[in-house]
């Protein structure tokens, strides 16, 4: 039987899938606009019924995990997936010459372990970047329950479609903005992340070094550095007295501005 977890004393009034016609769910229909220009709004990532639709149907395992504890390690045999149900993670490619490199960031109602669906095994690493939690599915199981209960698939495959969506545009960012967007949209993802969870998104911990976030943006440490100091001589953002990654951002609004007039500035013609 499924584990009772008492949704409604942690997160409020149920959410109950049971009732929802899934299309209602899905970006179009739920007048999401879809990605247009540098600045939209993130896609869709179905945090919410993914957590329900486990918490009502399947047997699910608690894994509470520390700063840098690893969910599962490139190589391991693929037998599970995760879903995040507190705390933020990071997935880690690393190199032939043992580098690691930060490759997504996922935060609470995310899917963990997608990667080793088609070959088995897991292609990169999951990392618990702060504390965290993560109920652990067996896939084999979420295939059986899938085949009476239709919607946990359909809900799992939006969630992976949102993925590859999201991870799609990061890289088309990477590739078409310059240094100080690019920062400034690393930020603004995030932030759009704690909002859609209900989270506050004035007061940002970074819990990157600038080394990391360079990396995970294919820019230097130095190039990371120069874009935050002017986003915070522009307003953008305040840094905290007591640390570096602590950032405030006053207007969510100003920093998407900033991404539009640095992206304007980079493709106005030459007078």
């Amino acid at each position: 039987m499924p584990r009772a977890v008492k949704w409604e004393t942690l997160h409020g009034a149920r959410y109950d899938t049971r009732s929802r016609d899934f299309t209602a769910l899905t970006p179009c229909s739920a007048g999401l606009q879809p990605r247009t220009g540098m600045v939209p709004a993130l896609p869709q990532s179905f945090w919410r019924e993914s957590l329900t639709l486990i918490e009502q149907h399947l047997p699910f395992g608690r894994r509470k995990l520390c700063a840098q504890d690893r969910v599962y390690r490139c190589g391991d045999p693929f037998d599970t997936l995760y879903l995040i149900s507190s705390g933020l993670f990071k997935i880690v490619n690393t190199a032939p010459d043992g580098r690691e490199q930060a490759a997504g960031l996922y935060f609470k109602g995310d899917w963990l372990g997608f990667d080793g669906i088609p070959t088995g095994s897991h292609g990169c690493s999951a990392v618990a970047m702060d504390l965290g939690e993560v109920w652990t599915i067996r896939y084999d199981a979420l295939l059986r329950v899938s085949a009476n209960v239709p919607m946990v698939m359909r809900v799992l495959l939006a969630a992976m479609s949102a993925q590859l969506a999201h991870n799609r545009d990061t890289m088309l960012n990477m590739g078409s903005l310059r240094a100080d967007a690019r920062v400034a949209d690393f930020l603004l993802q995030w932030a759009q992340a704690l909002a859609e969870r209900g989270l506050r998104t004035d007061q940002i911990r970074l819990y990157m070094t600038r080394a990391e976030i360079g990396s995970y943006l294919r820019m230097t440490m130095e190039s990371v550095s120069r874009a935050l100091s002017r986003m915070a001589r522009c307003g953008v953002i305040e840094f905290n007295e007591a640390g570096r990654r602590d950032i405030r951002i006053p207007d969510l609004a100003a920093l998407t501005d900033f991404i539009q007039s640095s992206t304007e500035l980079e493709t106005s013609p030459v007078q």
